[in-house]
């Protein structure tokens, strides 16, 4: 279903539609962020990056808007109804390629501006189910993430690296990560996949908890696979060891990138203020959410699956980075 700029207030910024207006009347430059949910990063990121743009850009009407997250937002995008949103690299590509989540509307016409901080997969197994490594999860019940969602996405792909089909081989479970890591506690699951930060708190409950025990598989080798096949949309992420209780190992793994993401038809020159007036107020973006901190000009510029606006190209390597 296409989402338009009207159901996306309806979930909770029918306000700031009321404000805008009156401000496009006068000639105001308009800016509309597209985040997530209440209880994710993109939210308050979002939000931090609105409040920014209202206060740092002449004649500009910026306000965020709480969405269903990476999906609903790349499809606001394309079709106009927003400047600027959060994504995550796989959902992106997939929006880009018109795959995944966007079969039913097609290629999605999404640049990215910058490269913000990586989630990392987690693959959660009870001790007790034997679960070692992807393979050995044949035969057995997994949760995969909720239907739709980026963590289905990418466990797919991952069961796929790891020599399994994904549909046939395991018993999926479409559960959310608080009802995957409920479902683990309670038997009914051998595993679980999870696409989010570092510590997320049903994971560390989990861990923290000790019943069941729990072990961490590694995905270094799917990485492997899956970067040949889709260079640059998944990244080599090493999982500290003490993450989590109990976890005394660093764990090798993968991890996928959240970008900042625009309509490909977005004006170079607003393009160019929205990057001049992050990097020129990087301290104080960086004190918007713990993981805004992982934002520099250097890692923003980072290689990427989905191609770059070509004046965040520009922008970049204007600092003297090379997009190469």
């Amino acid at each position: 279903m296409t989402i338009n700029r009207r159901s996306a207030l309806a979930m909770g910024a029918a306000a700031a539609s009321l404000l805008a207006a009156p401000a496009i009347a006068q000639g105001r430059r308009r800016i509309t962020v597209v985040t997530g949910g209440t209880g994710g990063v993109f939210y308050p990121y979002g939000g931090g990056l609105a409040k920014l743009f209202a206060e740092k850009m002449t004649n500009t009407q910026a306000t965020s808007q709480v969405t269903g997250g990476s999906v609903d937002n790349v499809k606001l995008l394309h079709t106009g109804d927003a400047e600027l949103g959060f994504s995550t690299m796989d959902s992106a590509y997939d929006g880009m390629m018109g795959e995944g989540a966007y079969k039913a509307d097609g290629k999605q016409d999404i640049r990215v501006i910058g490269m913000l901080y990586d989630s990392f997969l987690h693959v959660v197994a009870s001790q007790s189910s034997n679960v070692t490594n992807i393979a050995s999860m044949r035969g057995k019940r997994i949760s995969v993430g909720s239907a739709g969602s980026s963590t289905e996405s990418i466990a797919d792909r991952v069961i796929a690296a790891g020599g399994l089909n994904e549909m046939r081989d395991i018993t999926r479970d479409n559960l959310g990560v608080a009802e995957s890591a409920g479902a683990l506690k309670d038997g009914k699951i051998a595993a679980f996949f999870w696409i989010g930060g570092i510590p997320t708190a049903a994971v560390r409950e989990l861990a923290t908890g000790g019943q069941p025990p729990i072990r961490f598989i590694p995905t270094t080798a799917e990485f492997a696979v899956l970067d040949a096949k889709w260079p640059g949309l998944y990244r080599p992420f090493t999982l500290a060891a003490g993450s989590y209780a109990n976890q005394s190992e660093a764990l090798g793994g993968l991890g996928v990138a959240n970008v900042l993401i625009v309509p490909t038809k977005l004006p170079n020159a607003l393009v160019t203020t929205m990057l001049e007036t992050i990097f020129n107020n990087l301290t104080e973006v960086q004190g918007i959410h713990p993981e805004a901190r992982k934002l520099t000009l250097q890692a923003a510029a980072g290689k990427s699956a989905v191609p770059y606006h070509p004046a965040a190209e520009a922008f970049y390597r204007s600092k003297g980075i090379s997009m190469s």
